[in-house]
This record gives structure tokens, sequence and C-alpha cells, in this order.
């Protein structure tokens, strides 16, 4: 099992930034890549932003050139960068890790104001 543990969330102005992180523990060796998701309130939970054990990234088309994923492999992290954020990326943000199937942490809220 791994366990993820974000932080990092909170209220913030369009056009601000924020930075999550992401704290895993447990079978961090089995981890194949890590990612972000987001779910606004009635939407489907999308992808945001995805890095590799290998460190390729790949990004939603809604954040790209905004966002930006790294991982800290010592820390057993990983950070996502949001700057110029949108009154749109307003969503519950969760970390995942994929070991064969996807492993979610609890979330984080993450409100831009217009």
């Amino acid at each position: 099992q791994v366990q993820l543990v974000e932080s990092g969330g909170g209220l913030v102005q369009a056009g601000g930034s924020l930075r999550l992180s992401c704290a895993a523990s447990g079978m961090i060796f089995s981890i194949n890549a890590m990612g972000w998701y987001r779910q606004a309130p009635g939407k489907p939970r999308e992808l945001v932003a995805i890095i590799t054990s290998s460190g390729i990234t790949n990004y939603a088309d809604a954040v790209k050139g905004r966002f930006t994923i790294s991982r800290d492999n010592a820390e057993n992290t990983v950070h996502l960068q949001m700057n110029s954020l949108k009154p749109e990326d307003t969503a519950v943000y969760y970390c995942g890790a994929l070991m064969g199937n996807w492993r979610w942490g609890q979330g984080t809220q993450v409100t831009v104001s217009s």
C-alpha cells in the first residue's frame, strides 16, 4: 500500500499562484507515475498533470503553460506549481499514484476567486 498526503490548497485571487505538494510513503517502489487530478462540483475527475518515474510529464490542455509538475525523489514528494490561476481552476485536487491502478490522497481544496 501507499499513503499520499496532499498539502498547499487554499483560497487565492484570479491571477495568483499556489503550490500543491504530495508526500508519498509506504510501497513507493511500486509507483510507476504520479499525478494530479481535480474534480469540480458536478463534474467528473479530470487529469491535470502527470509525471512518470523517468520524469516524463504530461498536462491537460487547460493548464499547459500555467502549471508545472515536478518530483523530488529524495523526499518522495510531488509538487504542482500553479500560476495564473483562473476561477475555472476551482476544484478539489487529488494526488494520485499509479501502481497498476490509481491510488488517491484525500484531496485538497483550491478556490480561485474572480
